[in-house]
Order: C-alpha cells, then structure tokens, then sequence
C-alpha cells in the first residue's frame, strides 16, 4: 500500500517536470560585462548541479549568480563569460546552452568528460587511488606500457598526500576495450602494487569504473571523498609550507529563523570553482534553497543556505566540521598555482609513459593532469613543481629544454612560478626529442 502510494507520487513528481521544463533565456544586453542565463523550473535534487556542469564543461566561467528554490520551484540567474573574458556570442554555443538547459532533469551527465562505459566498445575505464609520491605517475604510465594498455584519456589529482586518477585505456593492438578478466586481474595486480607507498595507513586501489555514463571530474570528487583526502595530516620536515592566506575560509554557521544551515566560503577565484562545490555539496546529500556568488580580480565569494535532502539543517559540531573540512577539500583539488606544461603532439604508443618519466628524472612532480586524445592527436596540460613542492628552478626547465628541444610542451609561467629572464630560451619542451626516429626508452624507476 504504502510503496503504490509512493510510487505514485514519483510518477506524479515526473508529470510535473515533464509539463513544467525548464524555461531558459539567455540574454546579451541586460549586463555590459557579461551573458545572462536566467533558469526557473521545478525544483529536484541535483538540478543546480546539472546547470552548473554544462556551463562548466563549455569553459565559461562563473561570474556572478543568484540562486533560489523555495517553494518547490527553482530559480538561477548566472552571469558567465568565455575564457577570454568576453560575452558568450557564437549563436552555435548559445543554441547548446538552451536546448541543455531546457532539458535538463538533475540526472543526466554531460557526455563531454565523461567516463564512458566500462568496458565499453571503446575504452576500458580504470579508477586509482594511493598515497602521492614523486614519480608516482611516471611509474603507473610505465607499467600500463609495459601491459600493452594504450592510455587514451586520462585525468589525475593529488591532494593532501593522496591521488586519484581516472584513466581510459585500450589494447595496443586492436585499439579496443580490455575485457578480458584474467588481463584485467594481472593489470590489477600490477598498478596496485605501484600504487602502495611506504608505511601506507590507506589501502591502494584500482578498479573499474562503475557501469553507466559519469562525469569524470565528478567522480575524481567522489573517488577523493571516499578516500578521507580532507582529512588533516602532518607534513613532514622538508616540504613546502602552506600558505595560509592562500588557503580557503570556509564557515558554517545556522540560520534559525528560517531553518537553515549557511555555508560562507571565502578563496582565489578559479575556473570550476563553482561546480566543484556545488558537487561535493550535492553528493553529500545537500540541497542549496539560496544563494549568491561574487566574484572579483582574483577572490570568489559564496554563500547558500542548505539543509540535508531530508529536509533538516545541520545539527551537530561533528557533521558541521565534516561539511567545512569536505568543501576547503573540494576548493583546494583544483586550486594549485604551479607551472602550467601545455602538451600538443601526434598521438603514439607510450607518448604518456615518456612524457612523465621525462619529467620524473628531472625532478618534477605532476600535481594535476588532464590527457586526451582524438583524431591521432594528444593534448594534456601538466602542473608541477618541485620535489619539496616549492616552484620549478627555471635552471631546471632550461635544462630540460637543452637535452630535448622545442616544439610539443609549451611552458606558462603564473605568479607562483618564479618567470625566467628570457621568456623565448623557455617557451618550448619536448620538440626535437619525440621527432627522433632512432629514440629507445629507458626503463627506470625512482
């Protein structure tokens, strides 16, 4: 009885959606700065989440937005530009955004970054996590080449001692899916054991991606959550000291007047800031009911009013200090400064794998990383610094320039990375040395 009455209400819940679709305007006059989405709709649970991922994955940037959904009925107003600044004009990108939008149900993933099926036609998708080393991705990229797994798509971060990664990988022969399981098994094997750090508390892990089509920075989100990567460690001697005022200022705090729990974030403006929090916020079961966003030169400020999808604030200190430990996480995954390496090549078998070992035996650590392929090209953009973490020596990329050449990597330096006296002598990495025909790669392990 009471199971018919409720699944009554879900498909009275999905007429109502289904009549009431989401009614999108996109505006180019109102604001002299910039495009203006406004979005109203029934309200559902991770409905703000799906807006804010399309935008996201197009690269527009965030720069001002009003979020309401009492009442059942949701109501967003964003302001975005593109990465250089400007209104969003191309009448093409504008067409995607509303019929998006207009179709949006708080379930459907963006295809563009997704993981994919596992193992699909295609690709096979492999999840990691472990404690973060230098080399670490050097030695895992090594070991995929040595098992004939070609890496088509990859995306890897580190926070807090750990990393995670979500990796696309196919047989170096058929350029298919690796499906079978005594393979996968040995491939297991193999990536956990270079996974596991010394005296490591935490279990190394690979496993395939779970079935169905998810947004592959949405789940690196939930792989690091799982993984307890917001929990507070000890740094060893010897390594980089945080700056604290670089660091997030999150606080949360109770609205009782109006039954809600405000959350107040403070930090430098970045690209996806918004949708990484607003993820972990949505994957740990809240609902944002209000909202603003600001954002300035280089500071973002954010403020929502949440509760818990069952409708209550929060109400302990340990659950209050869980949700503030989480979102500082969430900001801190992506908000690394380091030197930029913006890779552009012809795709070949064990390009990664030679990439990062190059940059391992260099003393470089990769912080991030992002690899994609298609149309028998590679892109990827790498961040690094040193072993300690502190900035590359510009003595350190010249040398790496002198040994392999110009032409695949170029170099950006930001206001973390100390620039060189001659930006030309370091613009350039890896050209002559991929071009070599006669090439033999060296296996080593640090």
């Amino acid at each position: 009885m009471f199971e018919r009455n409720e699944e009554m209400d879900d498909e009275f819940a999905k007429l109502i959606r289904r009549v009431n679709l989401p009614r999108v305007v996109i505006d180019n006059d109102s604001c002299e700065a910039a495009t203006v989405i406004q979005v109203d709709c029934v309200n559902k649970h991770g409905i703000l989440l799906e807006f804010v991922q399309v935008l996201t994955d197009l690269n527009l940037v965030v720069t001002k937005a009003h979020i309401s959904s009492d009442g059942g009925w949701f109501m967003d107003v964003f302001n975005v530009i593109d990465h250089e600044g400007k209104k969003i004009r191309d009448e093409e990108v504008i067409n995607y955004i509303q019929r998006r939008l207009e179709t949006a149900d708080g379930s459907i993933p963006s295809q563009r970054g997704s993981v994919g099926l596992v193992p699909s036609e295609e690709s096979t998708s492999i999840e990691l996590t472990g404690t973060d080393r230098p080399g670490l991705l050097s030695e895992v990229c090594a070991v995929l080449t040595d098992l004939h797994c070609n890496v088509v798509n990859a995306e890897i971060w580190t926070h807090n001692t750990r990393a995670a990664a979500v990796v696309q990988v196919t047989d170096d022969t058929t350029g298919c899916a690796i499906e079978d399981r005594r393979r996968l098994a040995i491939i297991k094997e193999m990536l956990c054991n270079v996974l596991k750090g010394n005296n490591d508390l935490k279990t190394a892990k690979m496993t395939l991606s779970p079935p169905g089509i998810t947004h592959r920075e949405r789940r690196l989100h939930q792989i690091m959550f799982a993984d307890r990567d917001y929990d507070k460690v000890e740094r060893n001697e010897g390594t980089r000291v945080d700056d604290r005022s670089s660091r997030p200022h999150v606080i949360v705090s109770d609205c009782a007047e109006r039954d809600y729990t405000v959350i107040t974030m403070q930090s430098k403006d970045r690209p996806k800031l918004l949708f990484d929090i607003v993820c972990t916020l949505t994957d740990m079961q809240y609902v944002v009911f209000h909202g603003v966003v600001l954002t300035g030169r280089k500071e973002a400020y954010q403020e929502f009013y949440i509760r818990h999808v069952d409708g209550v604030p929060i109400s302990s200190e340990a659950e209050r200090e869980r949700v503030m430990l989480c979102l500082e996480a969430a900001i801190e995954r992506r908000a690394y400064e380091g030197l930029e390496l913006e890779l552009c090549t012809e795709d070949r078998l064990g390009l990664l794998s030679d990439i990062t070992r190059i940059l391992r035996e260099n003393s470089l650590c990769i912080r991030r990383a992002e690899i994609s392929t298609k149309g028998g090209k590679a892109r990827g953009t790498f961040y690094v610094t040193d072993v300690t973490g502190n900035p590359v020596d510009p003595k350190v990329v010249d040398s790496i320039h002198r040994q392999i050449g110009r032409g695949i990597l170029q170099v950006k330096w930001n206001s973390s990375s100390a620039k060189p006296h001659n930006e030309n002598t370091f613009s350039y990495l890896f050209g002559s040395f991929f071009k070599a025909r006669n090439f033999r790669l060296i296996k080593s392990y640090s």
